[in-house]
């Protein structure tokens, strides 16, 4: 759930400098594209996961530790002291340092992808406490003993100023810089954390087996429906051969019906085979995948047919390139493949030739 908000702390830093992240109508879009990329970056692997955070972590506390040294001729460190007890919210000063000093069992989900984890976690963990308490300790002693700032201006993103006012505008950029990538960082160890928790709950039999499901399984599933859509492409474009020889084409493969018949013979048993590969799970859940499709066919055309939605209605009719009293229809095209081929098709054209020449496949 915590999760949640990194890229939400990641926005506030930013948005004392960019204050169009105040508004809801960049805000939302804003977080939408941070949690898309991030989760990506983690769906890469552990490995690159670990390097970013390591990075991060180097880049996040460097501006502190310049901070800390900045305010060194400014301190007063009375100020330390004066503390308006009748003003702490302590409901929300306990909940704020148990949510930023726990989770240290988080690293135990991990301990299966980690050399010799009884001599390297030790060491890991007291490494990670000395940093998490100087990173608290020092820009706070910095910054509430060299400015004389109201305590109810510290709010999230605030240490921002705090850089300014004791460093400049360079020491602004940069700590919020440091600060929102330190949010990516945590998103990102946190995110691997409950992956590997969900992992281990489903190989326990905690949780169903598809949360312990590879990635080659996904994989197996597209594969198969895409081996389905391909063989019947493969079907409809030799029906139309034979069905509709007129029926005007961007392109024509050069080939008569039992030689295209062939040219799609190898890739269809090589498609046949991937299937047939294929594990009785990804045999169940494609048919079902399949049978959803099919019935959706009906459930559309009832929706049409009651309007509804919007359909477009527009009636396309097919014309034979062969008739010379038919005009020919314009050469427009709706992709990519079609639009490189009709050059060669206007050249032909230009050239007047015959109108068999002009049957396109």
């Amino acid at each position: 759930m915590d999760n949640a908000l990194y890229p939400v702390l990641f926005l506030d830093y930013l948005k004392h400098s960019f204050p169009v992240f105040n508004h809801l109508a960049a805000r939302v879009p804003a977080l939408l594209g941070i949690t898309v990329s991030l989760t990506y970056l983690n769906y890469r692997g552990l490995h690159i996961v670990g390097f970013s955070a390591v990075s991060l972590a180097a880049f996040s506390l460097f501006p502190f530790l310049v901070m800390g040294i900045i305010s060194i001729p400014r301190l007063k460190p009375r100020q330390w002291l004066v503390v308006d007890f009748e003003r702490v919210d302590w409901r929300g000063y306990f909940n704020s340092m148990f949510w930023n000093l726990n989770y240290w069992d988080k690293a135990s989900t991990l301990a299966g992808e980690v050399k010799n984890p009884s001599k390297t976690f030790p060491k890991a963990l007291l490494g990670a406490v000395i940093l998490v308490v100087l990173s608290y300790l020092i820009p706070l002693l910095a910054g509430t003993g060299s400015l004389s700032s109201s305590y109810s201006e510290w709010t999230d993103g605030y240490f921002a100023e705090v850089g300014m006012l004791i460093g400049g505008f360079w020491l602004k950029w940069w700590i919020q810089a440091a600060a929102a990538m330190s949010n990516l960082g945590l998103f990102e160890a946190e995110m691997s954390a409950d992956a590997f928790q969900l992992l281990g709950m489903s190989e326990m039999g905690m949780l169903p087996t598809i949360f312990g499901s590879s990635f080659q399984e996904i994989l197996e599933f597209l594969n198969f429906l895409y081996s389905i859509g391909m063989l019947l492409e493969f079907a409809a474009f030799i029906k139309l051969r034979i069905k509709k020889p007129d029926l005007h084409r961007p392109y024509r493969v050069p080939l008569q019906t039992f030689g295209a018949t062939m040219l799609c013979l190898p890739p269809a048993l090589l498609l046949v085979l991937v299937m047939c590969l294929a594990s009785v799970k990804t045999f169940i859940v494609s048919g079902i995948v399949i049978i959803i499709g099919i019935l959706m066919y009906p459930v559309l055309v009832h929706a049409k047919n009651r309007k509804w939605t919007h359909f477009d209605d527009t009636e396309h009719q097919v014309l034979p390139l062969d008739n010379p009293d038919v005009a020919r229809p314009s050469l427009e095209f709706s992709d990519e493949a079609s639009a490189s081929l009709l050059p060669v098709l206007d050249q032909e054209v230009s050239q007047t030739l015959p109108d068999e020449a002009l049957k396109l496949e």
